[in-house]
This record gives C-alpha cells, sequence and structure tokens, in this order.
C-alpha cells in the first residue's frame, strides 16, 4: 500500500469516528454526515486509481479524491468554526488533509508530466 493510500486510509477511520462523536456528543447529523461523506470518499478514490483503466483515467480518480479532499477540509473548518469541533482536534485533521491534498497535488502533477 503506497504512503498515499494508508494516509486516506487512517484520515477516513478518523473521520469516521469524528462523525459519531458529532452525532453522539453535539447532536449535530447534516454537517456530520457530509464530513463523513467527504472524507471517506477521498481514499476510497485513491483505492480505485490503483486499477484505473489508463492514465488520463488515473489523473481523474485522484483529482476526484482532490475535490473530496478540499470539501472535506471545508467541513472541518465550518465545523471548527460553528464550535462542533475543538481548536485542537480540528487543527490535527486539517493538518492531516492537508498533508494528503499536498500528495494528491503532486502526484497528480507528475503524472500528467509524464503523459
Amino acid at each position: 500500500m503506497s504512503i498515499l493510500a494508508e494516509k486516506s486510509y487512517a484520515f477516513a477511520i478518523r473521520t469516521v469516528k469524528c462523525s459519531e462523536y458529532l452525532q453522539k456528543e453535539k447532536k449535530e447529523y447534516i454537517m456530520s454526515k457530509q464530513l463523513l461523506r467527504s472524507g471517506t470518499s477521498v481514499g476510497a478514490m485513491i483505492a480505485e486509481s490503483k486499477y484505473a483503466q489508463s492514465k488520463a483515467d488515473f489523473i481523474n480518480k485522484l483529482s476526484v479524491s482532490l475535490k473530496e479532499a478540499n470539501e472535506t477540509k471545508y467541513w472541518l473548518r465550518l465545523l471548527k468554526d460553528c464550535n462542533y469541533l475543538e481548536e485542537a482536534l480540528a487543527k490535527s485533521l486539517i493538518g492531516d488533509i492537508d498533508s494528503i491534498i499536498k500528495m494528491l497535488s503532486s502526484s497528480i502533477k507528475t503524472s500528467k508530466e509524464s503523459i
């Protein structure tokens, strides 16, 4: 498993746990489900890219993953700014997704250059 796949899988686990916390402890259901959907989609698209049918398909799957990662960051920021997430937890999750975003951007750029 690649470092990107490992990081995105670990992030998905954290996202699931965060969503559970938001629903059980904060009684927040709408944004937590949005976070769960986008946060787990990041890794799912990276996993799909492993079996891409072509270089273009690979780039497309990573690009969708990048979009989901950016959406996830949006939900994390919103949850933090609405006081549903503590500052330390939000910063930790945002730091993780920022790292994944950088790796995805680099992978996409490298793949595009090799075409």
